[in-house]
């Protein structure tokens, strides 16, 4: 279940050409399964989703065969998608009902809920920095459903941790197990983590039949929780030395693409906001692993402060950046993210009424690479 990231970019590209889409779509859900481990790549703008199935359909995988990785893909622009769209600190459907707290449950902070299957993984979330999906969704599912606990600030706790963090997909999930992106909440009962994450357990609170779950008390072990805050420590820079007569090529926390530009002359900035970090604080891990990903950016210098502040260092030179509904307060040049598809824009209240649209493009777009 542990796994380690590389941050070199060869070695990141050599773990997409590896990867196995078929064994992915037959065991990806079990947390020893085939999973790509793609997700901090992508999150942190390193490479793209339309990258990754380009390079998977060059191995000679056809369309047909990889469905469901497909479609996990798609998963990730349409969150983005919403993302664009919406305010992702604030409910997009429907207000999460049933709440006893603000905070989270003491138990889930330190590893200790008894749930052998959900512990474990918080567990590797603090010393690896990851999470099995499936896990993500139990983790929730006890937070919000059975402590009844708001989903903001529990969403919050482990996009922290996170070197995948993406605060659309993060809140997004959250939402969609305590029922505020969704028609109903998510439940997970103990045989059914049993089942993925290879633990044998019985008779925990969760040794239950679904019917049972919306009627259920709040077991003691839930009952004590607080607020979870932190802040994010940032690094120490030095002074910017830029040549004003050239253009500046701004990277970010979402956008880590060595490829982005990499033949223009320029500037190249990191930019890192503190207002940013405030907002959405990272583990000091996730700051690390962004700047050794940096790393692969020849020339980059990073820079904290805000982005008024960097633009008035470069006397009006364009500022080049990737669009990115986070991105508070940028102005210049707005280069396109790199979508599987450009055509399905906007919100769709549901994956299912995006996936109708999108895949009826992709078919068309990528048949002949298949």
């Amino acid at each position: 279940m542990e796994h380690t990231f590389p941050t070199n970019y060869k070695s990141i590209l050599e773990i997409v050409e590896r990867f196995d889409p078929i064994k992915y779509g037959k065991s990806r859900n079990y947390v020893d399964g085939m999973v790509s481990y793609l997700s901090p790549y992508i999150s942190r703008g390193v490479i793209s989703t339309r990258q990754v199935l380009e390079i998977v359909l060059s191995k000679g995988y056809q369309l047909a065969a990889i469905g469901f990785f497909v479609r996990e893909l798609c998963w990730r622009d349409y969150f983005q998608r919403v993302g664009q769209e919406k305010d992702l600190t604030q409910e997009i459907k429907h207000t999460q009902l049933a709440l006893l707290n603000n905070e989270i449950p003491l138990h889930i902070l330190n590893a200790s809920t008894g749930i052998e299957g959900i512990d474990n993984a918080i567990k590797n979330l603090y010393n690896k920095g990851y999470m099995h999906n499936h896990c993500r969704m139990y983790t929730a599912s006890v937070v919000c459903n059975i402590a009844k606990s708001h989903w903001h600030n529990p969403a919050q706790w482990m996009y922290y941790y996170l070197l995948d963090g993406d605060w659309a997909s993060n809140a997004c999930n959250w939402q969609w197990v305590a029922g505020a992106n969704s028609n109903k909440k998510y439940y997970a009962n103990q045989e059914n983590i049993n089942k993925y994450t290879e633990t044998n357990q019985s008779g925990t609170f969760l040794s239950t039949e679904y019917e049972a779950f919306e009627t259920m008390a709040t077991p003691v072990e839930l009952l004590d929780t607080q607020k979870f805050v932190t802040e994010t420590e940032l690094p120490v820079t030095s002074k910017l030395n830029v040549d004003t007569g050239l253009p500046t090529f701004v990277y970010n926390y979402y956008n880590l693409d060595p490829e982005w530009h990499k033949n223009e002359s320029g500037n190249r900035v990191l930019l890192i906001e503190e207002d940013f970090f405030s907002k959405y604080p990272v583990s000091k891990k996730c700051i690390d692993f962004m700047l050794a990903l940096s790393e692969n950016i020849a020339g980059l210098q990073v820079y904290v402060g805000t982005f008024q502040s960097l633009a008035n260092q470069l006397n009006d030179s364009a500022i080049y950046y990737k669009e990115h509904p986070l991105n508070i307060g940028y102005k210049g040049i707005q280069n396109s993210r790199d979508w599987i598809s450009t055509e399905v824009t906007g919100y769709y209240p549901s994956f299912f009424s995006y996936w109708k649209k999108i895949e009826k493009v992709i078919y068309k777009s990528f048949k002949n690479k298949s």
